[in-house]
């Protein structure tokens, strides 16, 4: 299990990052949101994987899983998806104004366009 969780992880990391590298503004976004989901993995993980037992330790229970992972995973999707919202904002801005998603930071091309 700990070796699924973890491939997971490095899968979500690599394409997050293949993303993150490209020259358009929508696949620099998903690639930002798959880096965040790769995070909300692995903080998830480092709550151990355990099975069938409580969040909270009660009458008679003699082991329990750690509940702050979960309350720090959940906080981090809420904080994610809105920045994703806010991001996708921007870009949808962006694009509007120059009519292009393209992610240009070279001066030629601008010098080239006037």
């Amino acid at each position: 299990m700990e070796f699924l969780v973890a491939s997971a992880i490095g899968v979500l990391t690599a394409v997050g990052l293949y993303l993150v590298l490209r020259f358009r503004s929508f696949p620099v976004i998903l690639g930002i949101s798959m880096l965040s989901y790769a995070v909300n993995v692995f903080l998830f993980a480092t709550g151990r994987l355990a099975v069938d037992m409580p969040p909270v330790l009660s009458e008679g229970v003699t082991a329990y899983t750690d509940p702050l992972p979960q309350a720090l995973v959940l906080t981090a999707i809420v904080i994610s998806f809105g920045m994703t919202a806010v991001v996708v904002l921007l870009a949808l801005g962006a694009y509007l104004s120059a009519r292009t998603d393209a992610v240009d930071i070279g001066l030629d091309d601008q010098e080239a366009d006037t």
